[in-house]
């Protein structure tokens, strides 16, 4: 399957660089997966495409204010740190700018020495593995260090980092935000509760391989990133039961789809607590084992997420509501609207 079929033209005037001020006014897009049917609505009134006995599936990771900007300590250089994923302790794999000027024995100052690193090993494409010393608590020193590590499409600087962070997030460890629940208030969450429709939560920490762009030709020779994922006995058991009841299970977001079609894939379509890494591809020809329905945001052209979505959806389906989404100048990646297929 070539990578050219999931390809579509977007003006780049409809990638959204700020959050709108109230989340769920975003714009949402509903797609029937069966029919390619379009409907356009306002997030918030998502809840006239809910039932009661439905359950919704949210991704509770947090991100990490992963990037840090220090110098060199030998020589003054500026040296910018991206936190990728925590090996042991204080040992961190990390993208590093400029990396050739950051080798094994390199040492690295923050904020005035409140936080050193040294370079332990080189790893390929700028990458290092770096040893952080500090005093006291180390995420609440990267909380007064670190900057949110936005998508390298958003050019304008964050004014309230919160806003890349979704209203439940909880477990701290994603490098990039779950962004299909940043349209979710928590009054718009309690208005669903009290439709009847069950919300749940699975962590999946999302990796900065999200944002890698396939570069292959066929896409069966392109290698998924993996990613930690967790779901506890309570949700595992819930999912269980709204499916045997009938109910909708509707995961919000790519990250929720990836962990339950992971453990589904696994275990003849149950849902159970586990946690592990995955690396799961999805692309037209899967068949869905864990989820009915799913909320996303409007995708990269020629992405493993735009390939997701047309598994589910249907790629002419998906290819035509994109064009449509352009036309009606729809906002576009992790600051823009939400499409709902169901």
């Amino acid at each position: 399957m070539k990578i050219d079929l999931f390809d579509f033209n977007l003006p780049e005037s409809l990638i959204a660089q700020t959050p709108l001020k109230n989340r769920s006014d975003s714009r949402l897009m509903v797609l029937n997966k069966q029919t390619g049917e379009i409907e356009h609505q306002v997030f918030k009134n998502i809840t006239k495409y809910l039932k009661p006995g439905d359950c919704l599936v949210l991704n509770d990771t947090k991100v990490l204010p992963a990037r840090l900007f220090g110098i060199k300590e030998d020589t003054g250089a500026k040296i910018e740190v991206l936190l990728l994923k925590q090996m042991e302790n204080d040992r961190w794999e990390t993208l590093v700018k400029p990396a050739k000027r950051i080798k094994v024995g390199s040492e690295i100052v923050f904020g005035d020495g409140k936080l050193k690193a040294r370079c332990i090993a080189e790893k390929d494409h700028g990458g290092r593995i770096i040893e952080f010393h500090y005093e006291g608590i180390f995420y609440e020193v990267l909380n007064e260090l670190g900057e949110m590590p936005l998508p390298p499409y958003i050019k304008e600087q964050l004014e309230d980092r919160d806003r890349y962070q979704t209203v439940y997030a909880k477990e701290t460890g994603s490098a990039a935000a779950p962004t299909a629940g940043l349209h979710f208030t928590e009054e718009l969450l309690t208005e669903i509760k009290n439709m009847g429709v069950h919300i749940t939560f699975l962590t999946l920490h999302v990796g900065l391989g999200t944002f890698r762009p396939v570069s292959v030709e066929d896409i069966h020779e392109h290698e998924m990133h993996a990613e930690f994922y967790q779901v506890s006995e309570e949700t595992a058991d819930l999912i269980n039961r709204v499916k045997q009841q009938g109910g909708r299970i509707i995961s919000v977001g790519t990250t929720s789809t990836r962990t339950l079609e992971t453990i589904a894939s696994a275990n003849n379509g149950k849902i159970i607590a586990t946690s592990g890494w995955t690396d799961i591809f999805i692309y037209p020809g899967y068949e869905f084992k864990g989820i009915d329905g799913m909320i996303t945001n409007f995708h990269l052209p020629k992405s493993t997420l735009i390939m997701l979505v047309s598994a589910l959806a249907g790629r002419q389906n998906v290819l035509h509501a994109y064009e449509e989404a352009v036309n009606e100048k729809y906002r576009f990646f992790s600051f823009g609207d939400a499409m709902l297929i169901i």
